[in-house]
């Protein structure tokens, strides 16, 4: 955690940085992120371009996960020539432990690393399954768990 810390700080620096650079050294700096000389001599449009693309290059690594997913969204579309929808809450990381008060007794699931989860020394493949186990009757795990929240029939949403 510290170190992405300093990282932001340091890319916070660095955009801080580019309203004070030269022209030349603007052109530079443009030239190593986008391989090519600006194409404009407007220095305001430059310095916000590059501020853009410093961001972009400082995140991108966070994105890997995303992008995977999207290839194989992709791949799976040239494959079969059908779009799969994506999850509507991202999972939950594993070795989380998730927990929810009902009944008055506390029920605590752990998140596993294929995507499971363990309950009671049981393993599921889905959280509505456990939500129906603990409740007897049919819930979104996700809702029930708090990951999102919960919708009616009507369309309003309210915490579970």
């Amino acid at each position: 955690m510290i170190e992405k810390s300093i990282a932001q700080r340091t890319l916070a620096a660095q955009v801080a940085a580019l309203p004070h650079l030269t022209w030349k050294e603007i052109k530079v700096k443009w030239l190593e992120y986008f391989g090519e000389p600006p194409g404009v001599n407007n220095r305001r449009y430059a310095v916000r371009r590059l501020a853009h693309r410093l961001q972009e290059a400082a995140y991108q690594i966070d994105a890997n996960p995303l992008i995977a997913s999207n290839a194989k969204r992709i791949q799976r579309l040239v494959e079969t020539g059908k779009v799969t929808r994506r999850s509507a809450a991202p999972a939950p990381t594993p070795g989380v432990v998730l927990t929810r008060e009902h009944a008055g007794r506390i029920h605590r699931v752990t998140v596993l690393q294929d995507g499971g989860f363990d309950y009671d020394g049981r393993r599921y493949g889905s959280l509505s399954k456990i939500a129906r186990e603990i409740t007897g009757t049919r819930w979104s795990g996700p809702a029930f768990f708090g990951l999102r929240p919960q919708t009616s029939k009507k369309g309003e949403r309210h915490e579970p």
